[in-house]
């Protein structure tokens, strides 16, 4: 099996593409192509239009969460595409998504279009917690367990549910996983609930061990080095031959997990194409 990931939104870029915080990847594979989040806004679009890519061979979209960055630019490319088009995710991508860090006043940071709207534009929503077969080959993990002891969830968000702000659990967070026969490969959108959480569910539910890749983010952003450590040693323990991160992972985690994995790890910026399995 061939598989072509282009990444069409992230917070840096490569020369000549728009950059915005947030993440949207065009995965094809399997005979589909999937558009895996869709950024924060015209940063998907624009990208699209370089690599010209026409959304409306897209066969369906997946939505990693609710939050914005991820969102944002789903209006724009449900106009594009100009057909129905179903939408896999997860029911909780329409809480009352909130953020908060530091000194920072309290913003909304969920999905920035009413459901109305979308689904006027095409939009047909598949909304479940479980795995969704996408091919005999190509699926979602569903909702994620928390399983490890240090993987938690960023204490700055919020679900502002019946007027009261709780921690948001981001039961919504989900990934995409393709079973290759050179192994799984999983993408990821932030991996709130942890990128080897995520990965366990990905075994789980393929009933393979061998990871060929984990691309996109990784939401160490605001992890300590004890946390980057426990999340490397694990990564290496369970195999993973090329980690390829985005968005939420950071600078200073990015750069510990380039030490840590070598050769084996590279940056997924907008404009990047990358074709599995990579050529030695």
């Amino acid at each position: 099996m061939e598989i072509k990931i282009t990444t069409l939104a992230e917070n840096t870029a490569e020369l000549g593409y728009l950059a915005e915080w947030g993440l949207s990847m065009l995965v094809e594979a399997d005979g589909v192509k999937v558009l895996f989040d869709t950024g924060a806004g015209i940063a998907a679009v624009h990208n699209a239009h370089l690599k010209d890519i026409d959304f409306a061979s897209v066969d369906k979209i997946v939505l990693s969460h609710g939050h914005y960055d991820h969102t944002g630019g789903l209006r724009d490319v449900l106009t594009r595409m100009n057909k129905p088009v179903e939408i896999i995710a997860h029911p909780d991508i329409w809480a009352a998504k909130y953020g908060k860090w530091g000194k920072h006043a309290e913003h909304y940071a969920g999905m920035p279009f009413q459901r109305e709207l979308l689904e006027s534009l095409g939009a047909r929503f598949n909304l479940t917690d479980k795995p969704v077969k996408i091919t005999e080959h190509f699926m979602t993990t569903g909702e994620v367990p928390m399983l490890t002891d240090y993987e938690e969830i960023d204490s700055g968000l919020f679900d502002k549910e019946t007027g009261e702000m709780l921690p948001d659990e981001l039961k919504d967070d989900l990934a995409m996983v393709i079973d290759a026969d050179f192994g799984l490969v999983v993408i990821l959108g932030c991996a709130h609930r942890g990128i080897v959480n995520t990965i366990k569910q990905a075994q789980k539910i393929t009933g393979k061990q061998l990871v060929y890749a984990a691309i996109g983010g990784t939401h160490l952003l605001n992890a300590d080095i004890g946390r980057w450590a426990q999340t490397a040693a694990d990564l290496n323990e369970m195999g993973v031959q090329h980690l390829g991160v985005s968005h939420c992972t950071g600078f200073e985690a990015s750069a510990f997990l380039a030490q840590e994995f070598g050769d084996r790890f590279f940056l997924n910026n907008s404009g990047c194409t990358w074709e599995l399995p990579f050529k030695s």
